[in-house]
């Protein structure tokens, strides 16, 4: 079961990452977003929005280079795995806090409210609660990060990404030995990925292209007639 958790499970999330979001965009473009609710409830939005998408941002990126940056690269710039584990559990404690902080306001703004709630889906609730509980463990395993602090244990999953992008058979043996939290973490993190084209994260797609330099947030008016108040 190990072997296949995280020595297949990951090329099969990872497939059905790319495939998923290419027949999407393909076969539904137009679903290729988030649906608008921010003449409700804005100022909780707002803010829970922004919380949300800076914390989740720096931890993807943290993510994607901390665990797909060749160990030697880090070697060679004279950066000891020490110090990158306490820059991991630092930045990523403090981008994981924010974006708790950020994605418990809008599941709470989601869930409570009967006419946000009534235009949301089962994927929108859903998805949001699997993140919710991902940042979760992701905070629960600095607890155990801070107990190895030479850096050893973020090598381990270093050489575990990098092998499965690297089509290394071995991939999964390099993290038996990790506490049950990590592979948890790792697991759901996957399944986030498999669900990922059928659910609003594919939005996250625009980012590279189009969200940086989009002029600001989508426009969304109330339909009224005309002359009321």
């Amino acid at each position: 079961m190990h072997e296949f958790l995280f020595g297949i499970y990951p090329y099969i999330a990872l497939t059905v990452l790319i495939l998923g979001s290419i027949a999407r965009y393909e076969r539904d473009p137009f679903t290729w977003k988030t649906s608008s609710s921010q003449l409700l409830r804005r100022k909780q939005l707002v803010i829970g929005s922004t919380l949300f998408h800076v914390g989740v941002l720096i931890i993807f990126f943290g993510h994607l280079v901390g665990l797909l940056t060749p160990i030697q690269v880090f070697d060679a710039l004279g950066i000891g795995h020490g110090f990158k584990q306490v820059l991991a559990v630092v930045a990523g404690g403090i981008a994981g806090i924010m974006a708790l902080v950020g994605g418990l306001m809008l599941f709470h703004r989601r869930w409570t409210d009967p006419r946000i709630r009534k235009t949301s889906s089962f994927a929108d609730i859903a998805i949001l609660a699997l993140l919710l509980i991902q940042l979760v463990l992701g905070l629960g395993t600095i607890f155990i990060s801070l107990q190895h602090l030479d850096g050893h244990e973020m090598t381990t999953f270093m050489a575990w990404a990098l092998g499965i992008f690297t089509f290394d058979g071995q991939a999964a043996s390099y993290i038996s030995e990790a506490a049950l939290i990590f592979k948890i973490h790792l697991f759901l993190g996957l399944t986030i990925f498999l669900l990922f084209p059928f659910t609003r994260l594919v939005h996250m797609l625009s980012v590279p292209l189009r969200y940086i330099t989009r002029p600001g947030y989508q426009i969304v008016r109330s339909r009224r007639k005309e002359g009321s108040k």
